[in-house]
């Protein structure tokens, strides 16, 4: 669950695979591994090497397919994705895969990520005599592609990814083949595992030990892998590049038996919670996390301190992410439905609330109430992160400063807002080093920009940019 980061809207999540006769089952089962990553629509679309079938819809992995469905999606290749909204509207329409026909050809799309040039390239598109059927950004890779002139698919695909600006995991299928990219900085998380004979693709590993599948490897930045009947076949589409791996992904959005980047996202938690108390140490009888993406940070935090872990808050794991809530109201009301304080712990003790993140800061603010309510004399705050206060163009859902309450307030007055008796932040170099890349600057493999304020690439939201050119635009 993730009680505060809310506004952080959750990325997306993508499953492919091909060479299996049960395709659609098994992406099913990867599409319920990456859940965590989008809770809002899902969809599968399979190849039977003749034409392309899809079904997709709102809603979670098993509101959205049933047996029948499954049955009915015969082939030995499949896409799938799990979203969240971060570009475009919240509705069926923009349930990916994307699924396009033409009269020689099919093309489905399912994208991790955001397209930070998305606008531009579209009102160029559109300009040129294209029209778009949804509003998310994927479907503008969709028109590039079609749009390229080039004779075969895979140039057409390299071309049209050298237009596109941002973050993107990209799984394309065709009726021959599955194709897969990650863009030149790496920014989303994407791996290779094997299955028997057949490949598989998940933006998390732990979905190839939910199949059964063998982990390969992970793919580069600037890599376009086509996989097919005679196996996987390694190009690239972009040339020096770095990567520069979204931060959050460590702290907050991948599930704790993934790894990403050959890191293991439970440690890496574990070990932000141990430089966070060294950083941040305090007097208190018990540490708490706040379930679930915080556990793994609390009990780190606890063994560096000495201070027992204890089981403070509870989850009810009955109900939504709070975040998805469409008013502050339901958010907070939210709250109240999901966490619940445990008397018996933290009545009479000094509580150290260990949170990976802080955005807005109104759920902080309500589970410190909560703790207060149950008896807790103090609560000390902790965040295995440092404050957020840049916006992320790059899949997570903040796109204002306004929304980030250490944009415009300090640690003091939020630690006042929220009612604590105590906050601290994570330093950078602390997040760096927890996560195991000691480099703070640019060379660490991290994009630290919700944190920094530098991004690694260039950033024309709604604007006009130089990228028009490339469409022919004036």
């Amino acid at each position: 669950m993730r009680t505060e980061i809310k506004g952080l809207n959750e990325e997306c999540g993508v499953f492919g695979v091909w060479g299996h006769e049960d395709a659609a089952s098994i992406t099913y089962y990867g599409l319920h591994s990456l859940q965590h990553r989008g809770q809002e629509g899902a969809g599968i679309v399979v190849s039977d090497e003749k034409r392309l079938k899809v079904h997709k819809g709102m809603g979670l992995v098993n509101d959205v397919f049933n047996e029948d469905k499954i049955k009915s999606l015969t082939g030995n290749g499949a896409i799938g994705h799990v979203r969240y909204t971060t570009a475009g509207d919240s509705d069926f329409i923009n349930c990916q895969p994307l699924l396009f026909n033409s009269q020689t050809s099919s093309l489905a799309l399912a994208h991790n990520g955001n397209i930070v040039n998305a606008t531009a390239l579209k009102r160029q598109l559109e300009h040129q005599g294209s029209i778009f059927q949804t509003t998310s950004d994927t479907e503008v890779i969709a028109h590039l592609i079609k749009r390229s002139g080039y004779p075969n698919l895979i140039d057409s695909v390299k071309n049209a990814l050298t237009m596109v600006k941002g973050a993107y995991a990209l799984a394309c299928l065709v009726e021959d083949a599955m194709i897969v990219a990650l863009d030149p900085n790496g920014l989303r998380p994407l791996s290779i595992g094997r299955l028997g004979d057949a490949y598989v693709v998940s933006s998390e590993t732990c979905a190839f030990d939910i199949i059964g599948a063998e982990f390969v490897r992970e793919v580069q930045p600037g890599e376009l892998i086509v996989i097919n009947n005679d196996g996987m076949h390694i190009d690239r589409f972009a040339s020096g590049t770095k990567r520069t791996l979204c931060s959050m992904e460590y702290v907050y959005f991948a599930r704790p038996d993934s790894n990403v980047d050959e890191i293991n996202i439970h440690m890496a938690r574990k070990n932000l919670g141990r430089k966070l108390a060294e950083e941040a140490p305090i007097q208190a009888d018990v540490v708490t996390g706040v379930p679930d993406s915080s556990i793994s940070a609390a009990i780190g935090y606890a063994e560096q301190s000495g201070i027992p872990y204890e089981l403070g808050l509870i989850k009810n794991r009955y109900v939504g992410r709070t975040f998805i809530q469409p008013s502050q109201a339901l958010r907070e009301q939210g709250v109240k439905m999901k966490l619940s304080a445990v008397r018996g712990v933290v009545e009479g003790k000094s509580v150290v609330m260990v949170d990976d993140s802080i955005v807005r800061g109104t759920t902080a603010r309500r589970i410190v109430k909560l703790l207060k309510e149950a008896g807790a004399k103090e609560v000390h705050v902790r965040i295995s992160s440092p404050p957020i206060i840049n916006p992320c163009y790059y899949g997570i859902d903040t796109s204002t400063k306004g929304e980030l309450i250490a944009a415009s307030r300090s640690t003091e007055e939020i630690r006042e807002e929220m009612g604590a008796d105590s906050l601290a932040y994570l330093s950078i170099s602390g997040l760096t080093e927890g996560i195991g890349r000691p480099d703070e600057g640019p060379d660490c493999g991290q994009c630290l920009a919700c944190f920094t304020g530098q991004y690694p690439t260039e950033i024309f939201p709604e604007a006009d940019h130089p990228y028009d050119k490339v469409l022919g635009g004036k």
